[in-house]
């Protein structure tokens, strides 16, 4: 089984430092569901890890986060894709969870639900976080530069072996042609 563990904000819709709060604010990055939809041809299972840590702060709920993984879904969809699972973190900062990024849980939990070993699986983020909690489980971080990714690259601190793309087309794109060589 072909597995690929995907960031939401910033990876697949755009961030925002105020945090995305409801279905209407959920905005794909152009380029994203067909991503998506190009790595489930090419045999993937797409999976989601999140840190949603606006349910801890009351910012919204988890039927709020519910519909807006539905829009994701439905415009998926339409392009041909779709995202096997969504794993998030609900947890504020300060819950001292080990689901939350850069813990590894979701990951763990991943690797539990499909019986998988998540070493080499390529994991997709756009923040230290992502890269953390990849590196945990010996997975395959990528970063993009998208979302929070250039202030992850400015900041100095990304391990220098992690792989930079623009953003997740350019991943697929990658990860599909090195296949077929």
């Amino acid at each position: 089984m072909k597995l690929i563990v995907l960031d939401r904000d910033g990876v697949i819709n755009e961030d925002s430092d105020a945090y995305v709060k409801s279905p209407e604010e959920w905005v794909p990055i152009p380029g994203s569901l067909e991503a998506i939809a190009r790595l489930n041809e090419a045999g993937y299972r797409v999976v989601v890890a999140t840190n949603q840590s606006g349910i801890a702060r009351g910012l919204f709920d988890v039927e709020t986060l519910a519909a807006m993984h539905e829009k994701m879904n439905r415009l998926l969809a339409s392009h041909g894709g779709r995202i096997d699972a969504v794993f998030f973190c609900p947890h504020g900062p300060d819950d001292a969870c080990d689901c939350r990024k850069p813990s590894a849980g979701l990951f763990t939990e991943i690797a539990r639900r499909y019986d998988a070993d998540l070493t080499g699986v390529p994991a997709v983020g756009d923040s230290l976080r992502d890269i953390e909690a990849a590196l945990m489980v010996d997975a395959q971080p990528m970063l993009v530069r998208t979302g929070k990714g250039e202030r992850t690259l400015a900041s100095g601190k990304l391990p220098e072996d992690v792989p930079v793309f623009e953003n997740l087309a350019q991943v697929a794109a990658t990860l599909v042609s090195e296949e077929s060589e």
